[in-house]
């Protein structure tokens, strides 16, 4: 007998002489995968089957949370904006305002246009204009048949207009016909609508220098910001209005980095948009509610029509009653985690809106006009189902 550590356990033959078998590629696998699974028992193996699938379901489940919440690694934050101070106090004159704000004062205001692209949200765009009617020379709107995904449209605005009977003299309205290319990325669609406002707004009359504003219905400058700047002289050419930001109503106030809305002191060459164009922010400028609905109905519309369409991963999204539980408990639609670029306020920011029970500084025709528009006043999140 020799000398040494002698085991009597049997090899597996198979797992032994593989590498320096010779023979068919399909056996020689065969052979290696019989090799990697003997070294496992029977609980071993059924851990890994169920393991894998339920990793899989999983990641198709909450995959986009998953990438929203590792955000912050794959995504650098925005260059910050130079934010500029902003001063309201309807006791002061308008001279010493523009000069708190570093701006001199003009001997007569400038030209206000307001243009915006409408869907169906016609009890936030009368609010807005309402709220910018005194100080706005044109209003402007172009409305489409089709949605951004493609989706046939009724021509909402067209229908109500005669609720917007007090701005009909100063108003340029335009139809744009859709598209309806199916399955193209939305944001080729807004693009185009958008392009059409530029020529809507030339046959309004804009000329160089009068002021424009840019932004969705729903993100509504205040009165006095608008004032503020068609009164004063040397403003940037270029600013972006910080709004407070809302969902679904003014009892769920989210964060004040609403910022898309802006302001232009127009140029031929000016294209209206609603991106990033300047670094300047002006502080405190209006509201953006986002989502502020009078039906269920109108929630399931504009969840199917707008850019984003691509958020409603499954169909019970789009379920009247869950909708309704949603807003009331003040949480996401989409079941997304907050879009944030640090961990800090993706955490800050988990679970529902806190509810706000402030209804200071608010629209004025909002707030005298609160029987017909409760729903969107603290307390009141019930819809109607429409």
């Amino acid at each position: 007998m020799s000398d040494g550590y002698y085991s009597s356990k049997k090899t597996d033959d198979i797992c032994e002489d593989v590498c320096g078998q010779q023979g068919p590629r399909a056996a020689l696998n065969m052979s290696r995968l019989r090799c990697i699974f003997n070294g496992f028992d029977l609980k071993t193996s059924i851990f890994i089957l169920v393991l894998i699938p339920t990793c899989v379901f999983g990641i198709y489940l909450h995959g986009q949370k998953i990438s929203y919440f590792l955000r912050p690694l794959w995504e650098s934050p925005p260059r910050p904006f130079h934010e500029i101070p902003h001063y309201y106090h309807e006791n002061m004159s308008m001279e010493s305002l523009c000069r708190l704000h570093g701006w001199g004062i003009r001997e007569s205001p400038r030209r206000v246009y307001d243009a915006v692209l409408f869907s169906n949200e016609v009890d936030i765009l009368t609010i807005r204009w309402n709220e910018l009617y005194p100080y706005v020379t044109q209003f402007v709107l172009l409305e489409s048949n089709s949605t951004f995904t493609g989706l046939p449209k009724p021509l909402i605005f067209s229908g109500n207009r005669d609720k917007f009977k007090f701005i009909e003299p100063r108003l340029t309205y335009g139809m744009l016909g859709g598209r309806f290319h199916r399955g193209e990325n939305p944001f080729v669609e807004e693009a185009y609508q958008r392009v059409a406002l530029d020529q809507l707004l030339r046959i309004a009359g804009i000329e160089e220098d009068d002021l424009l504003i840019m932004s969705d219905v729903d993100e509504i400058p205040s009165a006095h910001t608008i004032n503020l700047l068609r009164w004063c002289d040397d403003i940037p050419p270029v600013l972006h209005l910080q709004l407070k930001n809302y969902l679904y109503s003014f009892e769920f106030f989210l964060d004040n980095k609403s910022w898309r809305a802006s302001v232009h002191r127009y140029k031929s060459k000016t294209k209206y948009a609603h991106y990033r164009q300047t670094d300047i922010l002006l502080s405190d400028a209006g509201w953006h509610c986002s989502f502020c609905f009078r039906r269920i109905s109108e929630f399931i519309f504009k969840m199917k029509a707008y850019s984003h369409y691509d958020r409603v991963r499954f169909s019970h999204y789009l379920d009247p009653k869950r909708i309704q539980e949603v807003i009331c408990k003040g949480a996401d639609l989409f079941d997304m985690l907050p879009e944030e670029y640090t961990f800090k306020d993706i955490i800050g920011k988990l679970g529902p809106i806190p509810r706000s029970y402030s209804g200071v500084h608010l629209p004025a025709f909002l707030l005298n006009n609160a029987d017909s528009y409760r729903y969107l006043l603290p307390g009141n999140c019930r819809r109607e189902s429409g």
